[in-house]
């Protein structure tokens, strides 16, 4: 059966039946556990939806990565932008989640609760509005995301500087997959015997992003769609290629994600930005696995324009995000996890976001709920 035959919701849940019988016959005749990643935050949400984890057969495990941009945002980017949003000449522009998420003081929401103007955006373009209503402010917009989200803020900033504007500034931290994939697989901690690759990044990249990482760790990366079976599909393909001894990218959401993958989006991105080192959450500095602004675009940059030193304090806390993000423990192992930290009183980022593995466990049932029903 093809990617591309529609199937009724009875067909679809026999068909999934089909394949889980089948990728629980391959998982055996390897004589081991394995255990697969993925880094999306989407496909967090959707495997849980689903509850794709307790169709499984207990040979294969399923474990979240780091997916979430906000998740993976670290304490000293945050405390930067509360520091700028302190600021009597500052407005910043922002996705919602970002409110929520703890610095290692304090959080956005609670500078807005102080007086800090802080605007809910839904697109980097609606932060170009914001500028022109307000000359006399430095707009900031917090460009946070993957190489999805990357042209848009770049796409930004080109439309802000052919208009004119000059009062439209970044503070980025965009991240970039293909590089934590890497630290992950060097990280003694982490066991991974391969990834279900993100398919929106995958739109933007294309396949052939993966291809370095995979080759040179031997572990194979199978590109998915979001719906249940596409991801079973995906599975099926990734024991396929541990149980034949091979590694390699293989795309299972081919009426998205091209091999080329959108090379307009990837152009704007690449004219505005270029590659650098960067924070992640739980995992420190991580080399060349996020963008800042190129020489020419500096004027945008709100560190280049109007640097600002913080102190970013170690926290004494017992959240575990930094665990949960690389694999190494699932949210119920925190002692935090439903009792100090839940939606409504999060703790740490992995409970903010909505495509955090905190929030997705948690609002799932961890895991009590199984896929049709």
């Amino acid at each position: 059966m093809t990617g591309q035959e529609k199937l009724t919701k009875a067909e679809e849940r026999e068909f999934a039946r089909e394949l889980v019988t089948k990728i629980g016959e391959l998982a055996a005749s390897t004589g081991r556990k394995l255990r697969f990643m993925e880094v999306c935050g989407t496909h967090t949400v959707a495997i849980f939806r689903a509850g794709l984890r307790q169709m499984l057969p207990e040979t294969v495990e399923l474990v979240s990565g780091p997916g979430c941009p906000v998740c993976v945002t670290p304490d000293d980017y945050m405390d930067k932008a509360i520091a700028y949003a302190e600021r009597d000449d500052v407005i910043i522009a922002t996705f919602g989640d970002m409110l929520k998420v703890p610095g290692s003081k304090s959080s956005l929401n609670e500078a807005k609760t102080n007086g800090a103007d802080i605007r809910i955006v839904y697109s980097p373009m609606d932060s170009i509005q914001i500028a022109k209503d307000n000359p006399d402010k430095k707009v900031i917009f917090l460009a946070v995301g993957f190489e999805t989200t990357a042209p848009t803020a770049a796409a930004t900033v080109l439309a802000a500087e052919q208009q004119g504007i000059d009062n439209l500034f970044m503070l980025s931290a965009q991240k970039l997959v293909p590089p934590v994939m890497e630290t992950l697989l060097n990280d003694e901690e982490v066991h991974v015997d391969g990834f279900i690759l993100p398919g929106h990044v995958s739109v933007v990249t294309g396949t052939g992003v993966y291809e370095p990482v995979i080759t040179k760790y031997h572990v194979p990366g199978v590109v998915t769609g979001f719906e249940p079976v596409q991801i079973l599909r995906g599975l099926y393909r990734l024991v396929q290629q541990v149980a034949k001894g091979e590694a390699r990218v293989e795309n299972e959401y081919t009426d998205v994600v091209k091999p080329e993958g959108n090379p307009v989006s990837m152009m704007i991105t690449n004219q505005v930005y270029e590659p650098c080192d960067t924070g992640w959450r739980g995992m420190g500095v991580v080399p060349l696995s996020g963008l800042k602004m190129r020489a020419g675009y500096a004027r945008f940059d709100i560190e280049q324009v109007l640097p600002i030193e913080v102190e970013t304090v170690a926290k004494k806390t017992a959240c575990r995000c930094g665990e949960v993000l690389r694999g190494i423990v699932t949210p119920k192992e925190c002692p935090l996890f439903g009792k100090a930290c839940v939606p409504t009183h999060a703790i740490g980022p992995c409970m903010v976001s909505v495509e955090g593995v905190c929030a997705a466990w948690y609002k799932y049932g961890q895991g009590r709920f199984t896929y049709g029903k």
